[in-house]
């Protein structure tokens, strides 16, 4: 290990949001004067942080709409708060964002458009033995959150090898636990590998000396798979198709402007880090980070629904079968023919 564990617990308190973080003034009812906007802390949301740390979300939508946004830790808290109206649009995972869309039968939730690719890797101990898969059986493997696009990513390989989790008769022990408390339990070595996303991953193989098995994305078609997802509330969209047409704009804009700037990106993402949670990351970190993410508009559609076929043959889906329909919102669309596609 490089790092002390007190130095350690340090570091992830800066990512480790336990609670919601409001950096605006909440409200219980949205209206035209206003979006308020979810996204988590984390290097794969370089989007939303980028975009609005330098203006460019506020120059798209204009000075009289008022952006709210709030941080958050996990993707079924976004949606959860999606589903009580106080989240307008929201940077989330393919995971959290099917399931929302399942759970309220379609009519709550829309994706607008991608927002990064890849950014989740195996992480293995050194001395695992888990460069082999014949050395899976007794190993202890974690993923951040049951049914999250991680957790789903990491059973559909063991049962691509012939492997089952204990609670489902095999030999594998999935453990499903925050990222703060994955890079605790690996720095002791209390667990044998961990499926997780960046910066998380990289701090990992950087500060505990794990090893990087492989990125996922060297798992899927042309080496792409949306990780994080721009999605919206269907009623928000009917109410203000101009606002989120003008959002989507600037959102675009913000994905060129990063791929165009990578350096100043990163450190606009190291002085959010260091304005809103008193520290930043080593910028080594950050810089690995951002090498094995792409950032992109393209919602990758098929991985999407691959993501969803993967999570109904593991039993996340229920037992009736599900449908995606509707699921992907045609955004290049005037306001008034927006209106028109969410009215049927």
């Amino acid at each position: 290990m490089k790092i002390s564990i007190a130095v350690t617990l340090g570091i992830v308190a800066i990512i480790a949001v336990a609670v919601i973080t409001s950096l605006g003034n909440s409200s219980d009812q949205s209206n035209q004067n206003k979006i308020r906007v979810a996204f988590f802390p984390s290097i794969s949301h370089a989007v939303p942080i980028v975009g609005l740390e330098n203006g460019i979300f506020e120059n798209g939508i204009g000075e009289q709409i008022q952006i709210e946004t709030k941080l958050f830790d996990s993707g079924p808290q976004v949606i959860e708060s999606i589903f009580a109206r106080s989240i307008d649009v929201a940077y989330v995972g393919p995971g959290p964002t099917i399931n929302g869309f399942l759970k309220s039968h379609g009519k709550d939730i829309r994706i607008l458009a991608g927002a990064a690719s890849g950014g989740a890797s195996f992480i293995i101990q050194p001395d695992s033995g888990l460069e082999s898969i014949e050395n899976f059986d007794g190993k202890r493997i974690a993923s951040p959150q049951i049914s999250n696009s991680q957790d789903v990513s990491l059973r559909y390989y063991l049962a691509s090898n012939d492997l089952k989790p204990v609670e489902k008769g095999g030999t594998v022990f999935v453990l499903n636990i925050s990222n703060p408390d994955i890079y605790t339990l690996f720095a002791k070595g209390d667990i044998d590998g961990a499926w997780i996303p960046e910066p998380w991953a990289t701090m990992l193989v950087q500060e505990l000396d794990g090893v990087r098995l492989f990125n996922e994305e060297k798992l899927w078609p042309n080496e792409q798979f949306a990780s994080v997802l721009l999605i919206a509330r269907t009623d928000y969209l009917e109410n203000n198709p101009e606002i989120i047409q003008n959002w989507l704009k600037s959102h675009e804009e913000t994905v060129s402007w990063i791929n165009s700037n990578p350096d100043k990106s990163k450190s606009i993402f190291e002085k959010f880090l260091k304005k809103y949670m008193g520290k930043s990351l080593p910028t080594k970190i950050i810089d690995e980070s951002f090498s094995n993410l792409t950032i992109t508009s393209d919602p990758i559609k098929n991985s999407v629904l691959t993501f969803a076929e993967r999570a109904d043959v593991l039993g996340y889906l229920g037992r009736t079968g599900y449908n995606l329909d509707g699921i992907f919102y045609e955004t290049d669309l005037n306001p008034n023919a927006m209106v028109k596609q969410l009215n049927g």
